[in-house]
């Protein structure tokens, strides 16, 4: 903090940006002046240091704030150029109760953390934001902010680029946006140096500040920064919440529209798993009961999210309107895709296959529109696919489909999956493939249903560490 030769008197028991009558002005150069003796204000430091006291100014008068009703002192050293400056600021929180800026629409006093390796720039700021309302905590060094982020929640951080007396290049402070965005990538930062440069401002809005500020800084402009920055990560953390909560919601509701258990049919027993990318999602599938066989889709809409589930929900519907007893897939195909056609968006389409597996009949019916080919693996030796169909669905509306017929026998087991599964990927960019997932299922034929299923899905996420960049559906059916 500098002394200002110019200040008078009357003004050196208060804090920069607050002169006479407790009126605003700036932190630095823009600051009023007169012609008073600096004499008058500053004695060396082989003097006794003499006590500037406004008490004849503020007698009477006292201050509410937490802690109790009471004159507020506060003794302010500085050391410039050989001098001491002691000041009593006895009205501090007077001054800034008559020129308190709005508050922001969130009652709740905003959490600041404070890293400065200047006492006099700390204790500055303590005053200010201490009596505009904030509630801040200040540090001194890069290391303590971390630790402090990590301890507890803020609304924004105001930080120093300079931690080291010898240095003005804000080296350390850049690497600490930096580590700070790692921690918590929406939390607010404004940054502030008196060795600032336009370079530095850019630098470090490309690495995540929010606001620059140059020291000496303007009280009024500071002030209105800090709200402005926390208001509007408070408004984005309030939709960011909302968000999610309506997506939590979309999840439920699609989840509640899947099956949650196929239907009991002799002879068929089948085990699934449905995992949408981000919450909700375009695969879908269904089991419906005709007697002794059991008609199964899937789906994969293109594209992910809210979009993708609308558009699954429709064809869900479309389905289970044309799928009765008597249709055969390739009808089904053909009405969904019509229906599909008259809704889905430009640039939009669905893989679909939809089998109807029959035990008595020792037979899997099915007709394929563009879907990941089903495999079947056989009890004793040998793998098939069910590939016959046409193309994609929501395209052409005239499409026609074919239809295709494979024998399956006891033991057999047949698997349906989207391309979240074949697609999924290792550290090294490379999918999992459908040659995994048959080399998988070959070597867990001989495992129960359910046992397979949950076999198949461990080893696609083990490759992919758990991360699916899309929309994963396994089914696998035994007879």
């Amino acid at each position: 903090m500098r002394v200002n030769s110019g200040a008078s008197a009357a003004s050196a028991g208060r804090p920069r940006g607050w002169g006479p009558r407790g009126t605003r002005r700036g932190w630095g150069p823009g600051a009023q002046q007169n012609n008073a003796d600096p004499a008058a204000r500053i004695t060396p430091l082989t003097e006794q240091s003499r006590t500037l006291d406004y008490q004849s100014r503020t007698r009477n008068r006292t201050r509410n704030y937490p802690g109790g009703s009471q004159r507020i002192p506060l003794v302010f050293e500085h050391l410039t150029h050989g001098t001491r400056l002691v000041c009593r600021l006895s009205a501090m929180f007077e001054s800034f109760t008559v020129h308190r800026m709005s508050s922001p629409t969130d009652p709740t006093p905003a959490r600041v953390l404070v890293a400065d390796d200047q006492p006099d720039v700390l204790e500055a700021l303590r005053w200010l934001l201490t009596g505009e309302g904030y509630v801040p905590q200040f540090v001194s060094s890069t290391d303590a902010v971390m630790e402090r982020l990590r301890a507890e929640p803020f609304d924004l951080l105001l930080m120093d680029l300079n931690y080291t007396r010898d240095t003005t290049s804000g080296r350390e402070g850049l690497e600490l946006i930096s580590r700070v965005r790692s921690h918590d990538s929406s939390l607010p930062i404004v940054v502030m140096t008196g060795w600032g440069s336009i370079d530095t401002a850019v630098e470090a809005m490309r690495r995540g500040a929010r606001s620059f500020v140059q020291k000496p800084w303007e009280d009024v402009t500071l002030l209105e920064i800090l709200q402005r920055e926390i208001a509007d990560a408070r408004a984005a953390r309030r939709r960011d919440h909302r968000q999610q909560r309506e997506l939590e919601d979309a999840r439920l509701i699609q989840r509640g529209l899947l099956p949650t258990a196929a239907p009991r049919v002799d002879g068929i027993d089948f085990a699934v798993t449905w995992q949408p990318a981000n919450g909700v999602g375009g695969d879908c599938f269904d089991t419906l009961a005709f007697g002794r066989s059991l008609g199964l889709s899937i789906a994969d809409i293109s594209g992910k999210g809210l979009p993708a589930a609308l558009l699954m929900s429709n064809l869900q519907a479309a389905v289970r309107a044309f799928a009765h007893e008597s249709a055969e897939p390739s009808s089904v195909c053909a009405s969904v895709n019509r229906l599909l056609c008259r809704n889905m968006a430009s640039g939009r389409f669905a893989t679909f296959c939809y089998a109807r597996v029959e035990p008595d009949a020792s037979r899997i019916v099915y007709s394929n529109a563009g879907h990941n080919p089903p495999l079947v693996v056989r009890a004793g030796d040998g793998t098939a696919t069910l590939s016959v169909g046409g193309m994609v669905l929501g395209i052409f509306p005239e499409n026609v489909y074919a239809q295709g017929e494979i024998a399956i026998g006891a033991g057999d087991r047949v698997v349906f999956y989207t391309d979240g599964i074949t697609e999924a990927r290792n550290a090294d960019g490379d999918e999992y493939g459908e040659e995994r997932l048959a080399a998988a299922a070959i070597a867990a034929r001989a495992l129960p249903v359910e046992a397979m299923k949950e076999a198949l899905f461990a080893d696609v996420t083990e490759f992919s560490q758990g991360k699916f960049e899309d929309d994963a559906t396994l089914i696998v059916v035994g007879v």
